[in-house]
């Protein structure tokens, strides 16, 4: 099966805003088990997004500082992992917040449309955020991204797949990770075929 020629960016984003969340510890453990073709970097600044206003937008139509922050990081990436938990059935309102934002047209455009986007996510429940991630996935897709439709990742009790530090260290979910990472490096080559021999978003010539 073929493979990028050059490691591709990819920008990881946790749907939560607490420092040692599940979904949080779960991408910076993908950081380490990714292939050599992708390089992943973790996004902490959600925090700094506002809620969506239409009078905030027409007044800055760029957005407010921290929406820039995450459309350029975005927008400069090949490709985003979105890590979800699942309250009350559903995706966290800070995560739907800043899918609302980014869905809106800015000077980078509509950095969702046609960006290939991979989901999972981790509770501490027994459900592992199936919900959540089809709230997500629909979204998405209203968006116009382009989401990975397998392999799904659904890490339910996630006490007990990490160490006290927050490590993974359960090797069923690691090895379900790894074949995660390896179908989005697929996926890549699937809906972009030329990342095969372009260059990274980002590059220079």
């Amino acid at each position: 099966m073929p493979t990028l020629s050059q490691p591709r960016s990819i920008l990881c984003l946790a749907g939560s805003l607490r420092r040692a969340s599940w979904n949080r510890r779960l991408l910076h453990a993908a950081t380490f088990m990714a292939p050599p073709t992708l390089r992943l970097d973790v996004f902490d600044a959600l925090s700094s997004v506002p809620l969506f206003d239409e009078d905030v937008e027409q007044r800055e139509p760029a957005g407010p500082a921290g929406v820039q922050t995450l459309r350029a990081a975005i927008a400069a990436a090949d490709g985003l992992i979105i890590a979800t938990p699942e309250y009350n059935h559903a995706m966290p309102g800070v995560l739907k917040n800043a899918l609302d934002w980014l869905s809106r047209e800015a000077p980078e455009g509509e950095v969702l449309l046609e960006k290939p986007i991979a989901v999972l996510g981790a509770s501490g429940g027994p459900w592992g955020t199936r919900l959540a991630q089809a709230s997500l996935r629909q979204v998405l897709h209203a968006c116009g991204a382009l989401v990975m439709p397998t392999p799904t990742v659904f890490v339910a009790n996630a006490t007990t797949r990490f160490d006290d530090r927050g490590i993974l260290t359960d090797p069923t979910t690691a090895q379900s990770l790894q074949r995660f990472l390896l179908a989005f490096e697929h996926w890549l080559l699937r809906v972009v075929p030329s990342a095969s021999e372009a260059q990274p978003a980002g590059a220079m010539p």
